[in-house]
């Protein structure tokens, strides 16, 4: 490889190192071609990019991009597995542990997740996690459970006010009604009352008026 030809790829991996938040370091010594192009084919489905490197080359890259911690981890034969900016991590770090078991050939060594060194076994760990989507799905149940149940206990409250209101109001109309009706048997009361009442008040009798003088009183008088 020509002095051009290194700085190029120093370059380049000091640009993948600065950009991307997560990467796994893995020795891929004892893997066929084959098993090569089967592994960086689910490690770009989880949104990585599996690439061999170099270890002077990566150290170079290392020491520039301010990534030393990935220094210790540079020993063998090398590939690291670059998470994309829309990559998972965990699907990148299952499908390496996955070809881990499977070829009993690749070995984990460690990486970063976030600016944090992980080791070995914390990348096999991380590759046990569950999938985003049944995460996301747990934490929406965790979530929506307590708020139904606040929902169904704000709601009750306000069921029975409801009712009450109902229950008042047809009260309240059953009461208009009533005092609307007239009441027939307080009229069948006051009718004999009344007439009794009216039959004892009767019109004294008048006085007689004077009957005048007939001419035989006149004689006698005279």
């Amino acid at each position: 490889m020509q002095r051009t030809e290194k700085e190029q790829v120093v370059a380049e991996l000091v640009e993948q190192l600065r950009s991307t938040e997560s990467l796994i370091v893995a020795d891929y010594r004892g893997l066929t071609n084959a098993d090569l192009v089967e592994l960086r084919a689910r490690v770009r489905g989880s949104g990585g990019r599996f690439q061999v490197v170099k270890n002077t080359l990566t150290r170079r890259a290392a020491e520039e991009a301010g990534t030393e911690s990935l220094l210790t981890l540079l020993e063998g034969p090398t590939a690291i597995a670059f998470v994309e900016a829309e990559g998972d991590p965990v699907a990148v770090a299952k499908a390496l542990a996955d070809t881990a078991k499977d070829t009993k050939v690749l070995t984990l060594r460690g990486g970063m997740l976030s600016g944090r060194t992980l080791t070995g076994d914390d990348v096999e760990e991380l590759a046990k996690l569950p999938a985003p989507e049944i995460v996301k799905s747990q934490l929406v149940g965790v979530i929506v459970a307590p708020l139904t149940q606040l929902a169904a206990l704000l709601a009750a409250p306000v069921r029975d006010l409801v009712g009450l209101i109902d229950a008042r109001i047809a009260q309240l109309e059953g009461t208009s009604a009533d005092a609307e009706v007239p009441d027939e048997s307080q009229d069948n009361v006051a009718a004999p009352a009344a007439e009794a009442s009216a039959s004892d008040e009767e019109p004294a009798p008048e006085a007689p008026e004077p009957e005048e003088a007939t001419e035989t009183d006149e004689e006698t008088t005279e």
